[in-house]
């Protein structure tokens, strides 16, 4: 996973990778981890792709796993580069879609970003919170707060 993460060159490969592959492995947190640590934009960027990929496609994944991301993602907030940002709100965006609980800590980072000083954490905070707040979103969000019985 290292040695295809270094390759990765543009956003295509580094994203088809983790949503079709790395999110399958028993690895892939310990790789978020990692890789949000690193410099290069596509290995940084597969940190959060690979985030956000485990967010749609592991049904079975803890909520814990995710929390304890948020720091991940509030510390990668102020990389300005185009494809580490949008992988970013990717991730944070995919971690509020789980359920209600990880919806209102993913709106809470969300808003930590919005009252940041540095402007490409506000504007990653603004970003998600309207995408949150979207009418397709908001459904999907009453429709899980049902399932969960009103919680």
């Amino acid at each position: 996973m290292d040695r295809w993460a270094k390759d990765f060159d543009n956003w295509a490969i580094c994203d088809t990778a983790c949503f079709h592959l790395f999110d399958r492995t028993p690895h892939a947190w310990n790789k978020i981890r990692s890789w949000s640590k690193r410099k290069p934009e596509f290995e940084k960027r597969a940190a959060f792709a690979l985030l956000a990929s485990v967010a749609l496609h592991d049904k079975k994944a803890e909520d814990e796993p995710f929390v304890e991301c948020l720091p991940l993602i509030e510390h990668a907030a102020t990389d300005g580069r185009n494809f580490v940002k949008k992988a970013v709100v990717w991730a944070l965006r995919g971690i509020a879609a789980r359920n209600p609980m990880l919806n209102s800590v993913a709106r809470e980072a969300a808003q930590r970003l919005v009252d940041s000083t540095d402007s490409t954490s506000r504007w990653i905070g603004k970003t998600t919170l309207s995408e949150l707040n979207s009418p397709a979103s908001l459904r999907r969000l009453e429709v899980q707060r049902r399932k969960a019985g009103g919680k």
